[in-house]
């Protein structure tokens, strides 16, 4: 029988050539937190990459050798002993695999891609990458490569020896020779290399001839639409499967194949039925999950929408707009996000993905068996390409589920631009030839759109950053609670077994630094005031720029005003590579020193100024909201449909920004001696005893010392709970509970239910959240606020007390500005 998942722990594994320090996190160090995940109440642990990649990596998603486990992680039988002591435990893994691309970065560490140079399209390995070997490929029939520091440096290459090996070195880069395109070492460079199947290009001439990654040039694409790469390619996790060391497997990035479909549905045959399949699939906010996928669901991004859109308070979009308009010169509205995402989507393609839309646009006069296309001149074809592909909506648009989204952007592009429509005549016939050009369509149109959106445009919107995150919506100003229950009971429907998540190694901030920067919302003209006051006293070096990344030092600035070191380097680093990302004043190609440097100056009088006492004092109010935020989100998250994905270090509060930021390592002694004494803990007198503190704020002022604890207990209670009460969990119907009296917005609350039993009867379990925590202080509290509870008798699993019948909301919150409700015959059986 299979273990079932009920709570999952993502490990970010890492070697020690990945730290300076030489420190790593390898499958020994996960399996000595085992015994604390277990007592955490977590039913697997979930795990970064686990085969070969490059020593320094510290993400693993530059898989070079996917038929070997990682030995910087400690090998397979390092794997061996971790899925042993976990299964001891009664714990499972699940493992994350990257079947789009390998990481050909340093091609010696790649035997397949080396393989390739040296022998060319007689390589065995030659149709396990997508290369494009016609001649009009921009590199004359070879693999083209962007190498060249300058045009012409292929004056600089070296012929010599290398491990007894002939190669071509230019600086740190070295390339195979062929065996048979020398006579000894003492010919001469640039014949040999004259000789070679590759081709290095000028960096910047935007001559790539094989798919990557996005625009990452060394991630090089691979073709598993091919029966015999699928199988070499996953020959390993049949192993793993065979010999029962995994639960699960999460699918990264499958838009970049090019059949997801078919590829998740032998994955599915491969892994089997009983085991979880999740794909890292981005969904648009309107767009939906297509139901006829082989697997169990999505990693979350959606959920995190949602579970962050609902404790928005929504009444501060025009200030919060006006705000930004004053500070940027947009207001980030729809509208706005929409117009500048198009046009960065328009850029992107022109520009990082130029050689994408060339291949295309060869691949579509191709496929086309009617007509040459003559009236089509490459300008016009290639134009329009660009600008279709920055108007699709979705990251591709060839499932099923989708099939009309293509043909009502060209309709619509057609009506508003006749000149275009020869173009689209070609374009469309190329597409339903279903031939190359269809799938490079599709291939094309999602990393357009990771490019041109999550990794621009969410770096220059700045209304309210916390909703920049992958699967976000900027534009959408927050999420309703009526939106907000119909979408938990469509994934309690239709996909139990999906996961949900608050962070990931992908977010652009932590899920509590996103909630202090969410808390904003409750106090929009106090955030005007404040940004007006530093604003004046120290100008930043753009306003738009320093808009954006005050929001995020409001989200790490400690309550205290102690600014360590630390925190002065990581947010360093975070703003440069914010500034660079965002592409205005500076970016990673062309860095522009002068700009960099001021941003990095201001932030160090931010830390160390004369307006640092002002955001101190700022930030306390801030962190008082955000602290109950978090609670109640997570409690949320956690008994909420689908199965909740715990980050790495999480069960505290976290102040991560950015990757590498989010990878640190992870403090498990404090968090170990924490849940060991989190029995012995009686809140109600920790809560009182805050209270009764002189010039205590707020209703919950020992979350500023026993914050970390209190975030542990909810966690600890909540997934333990899934473990002992799986029916109410998966499988389980969902329900919406609402307040009665002023307060009544303030509540968000979720019913989970047996999905046996009909109406109340079969509720068993009711998770209560605080909304607008700020708001709800002013106004008085939840005084004349109460919630009716179903018949019987409720436990509250965080402080231990009963409710029955309807009962005061300022009662059951007292303690914790969160929930836990039991009935008693449910607990009972526990």
């Amino acid at each position: 029988m299979r273990r079932p998942i009920t709570a999952t722990y993502r490990l970010q594994l890492r070697g020690p050539q990945a730290d300076p320090s030489g420190r790593s996190f390898g499958f020994a160090e996960a399996s000595a937190q085992v015994p604390y995940l277990r007592a955490l109440g977590i039913s697997h642990l979930y795990l970064s990459p686990i085969f070969t990649a490059d020593p320094t990596s510290t993400h693993n998603y530059d898989v070079t050798d996917p038929t070997e486990v990682n030995p910087e992680l400690g090998g397979i039988e390092g794997l061996r002993e971790l899925a042993a002591t976990a299964h001891e435990a009664g714990l499972g893994l699940i493992i994350d695999i990257v079947p789009n691309h390998l990481g050909v970065e340093n091609p010696r560490l790649n035997r397949w891609w080396w393989d390739v140079l040296k022998n060319g399209q007689d390589s065995e390995y030659e149709h396990y990458f997508d290369i494009d070997w016609h001649t009009d490929n921009g590199a004359g029939g070879k693999l083209g490569m962007p190498i060249l520091g300058q045009p012409g440096d292929e004056t600089l290459l070296e012929f010599k020896e290398l491990e007894g090996e002939p190669v071509l070195a230019y600086y740190d880069h070295v390339f195979p020779v062929a065996d048979d395109t020398f006579s000894s070492l003492d010919d001469d460079a640039l014949e040999v290399y004259d000789r070679q199947s590759y081709r290095l290009m000028f960096w910047r001439d935007g001559a790539i001839s094989y798919r990557r990654f996005f625009s990452v040039n060394g991630l090089a694409g691979i073709r598993q639409e091919d029966p015999m790469v699928f199988e070499h390619t996953h020959r390993i996790i049949r192993h793993l499967i065979a010999e029962d060391l995994i639960d699960g497997v999460r699918v990264d990035h499958p838009d970049g194949l090019s059949d997801p479909f078919g590829y998740l549905t032998r994955l599915r045959d491969l892994v089997g039925q009983e085991r979880w399949l999740l794909v890292e699939k981005i969904l648009e906010v309107d767009e939906v999950l297509d139901p006829r996928l082989s697997v169990d669901g999505t990693t979350g991004y959606d959920s995190m929408r949602e579970l962050d859109g609902v404790f928005i308070s929504r009444e501060a979009e025009d200030t919060m707009s006006m705000l930004a308009l004053q500070q940027s010169g947009s207001t980030w509205d729809e509208a706005a996000v929409t117009g500048v995402q198009q046009q960065l989507k328009r850029e992107v393609a022109r520009e990082e993905l130029s050689a994408e839309i060339r291949r295309l646009a060869r691949a579509m006069r191709r496929d086309n068996f009617f007509t040459t296309g003559s009236a089509v001149t490459e300008k016009d074809l290639n134009t329009t390409i660009i600008e279709l592909v920055a108007a699709m909506p979705v990251y591709r648009a060839d499932y099923l589920s989708l099939s009309r989204v293509t043909a009502t952007v060209v309709a619509e592009m057609s009506r508003r631009f006749p000149s275009r429509r020869d173009a689209l005549d070609l374009i469309v016939a190329a597409l339903n030839a279903n031939g190359e050009a269809k799938v490079r369509f599709a291939q094309v149109c999602g990393a357009v759109m990771a490019k041109g959106v999550e990794d621009t445009t969410f770096y220059r919107a700045s209304r309210l950053v916390a909703l920049q995150e992958v699967g976000g919506a900027p534009g959408r100003f927050g999420v309703s609670a009526a939106e907000f229950h119909l979408l938990q009971q469509e994934r309690a429907r239709l996909w139990p077994k999906a996961m949900t998540t608050l962070m990931t190694h992908d977010t652009k901030r932590g899920e509590d630094v996103r909630a202090r920067i969410i808390e904003l919302t409750e106090n929009p003209n106090d955030f005007g005031e404040l940004v007006y006051r530093v604003t004046s006293v120290i100008p930043a070096p753009d306003p738009g720029t320093g808009h954006f990344l005050l929001q995020n030092l409001l989200g790490v600035w400690p309550v205290d005003g102690q600014i360590t070191p630390s925190l002065r380097e990581r947010f360093r680093d975070y703003s440069l590579k914010a500034i660079r990302e965002a592409g205005v004043h500076t970016n990673w190609v062309d860095p522009v020193e002068s700009f960099e440097s001021a941003v990095t100056d201001w932030v160090d009088v931010l830390f160390d100024g004369p307006m640092t006492s002002t955001i101190t004092e700022f930030v306390d109010a801030l962190a008082r909201g955000a602290g109950q935020v978090s609670l109640g989100r997570k409690l949320l998250q956690i008994t909420g449909p689908g199965i909740p994905d715990i980050y790495q270090g999480t069960e505290f509060f976290d102040d991560s920004l950015v990757d590498p930021d989010n990878r640190r390592f992870i403090d498990y002694t404090a968090r170990q001696q924490a849940l060991e004494i989190l029995s012995e803990e009686n809140w109600e007198e920790i809560a009182a005893e805050a209270r009764a503190q002189e010039g205590a704020d707020g209703l919950y002022p020992y979350l500023e010392v026993h914050g970390d604890r209190a975030k542990l207990h909810v966690v600890h209670e909540g997934i333990v709970l899934r473990s002992q009460l799986p029916e109410f969990f998966v499988g389980g119907d969902v329900q919406a509970v609402f307040a009665d009296g002023p307060a009544d917005s303030h509540l968000i609350g979720v019913a989970r239910a047996d999905g046996d039993t009909p109406g109340q009867s079969g509720i068993g379990v009711i998770t209560l959240a605080t909304r607008r925590p700020l708001l709800l202080e002013e106004r008085g509290g939840w005084e004349g606020t109460t919630v009716t509870l179903p018949e019987g008798v409720w436990l509250d699993r965080l402080t231990g007390r009963n409710y029955n019948g309807t009962v005061a909301l300022g009662e059951v919150l007292k303690v914790f500005p969160t929930a836990l409700l039991i009935r008693a015959t449910v607990e009972r059986d526990v």
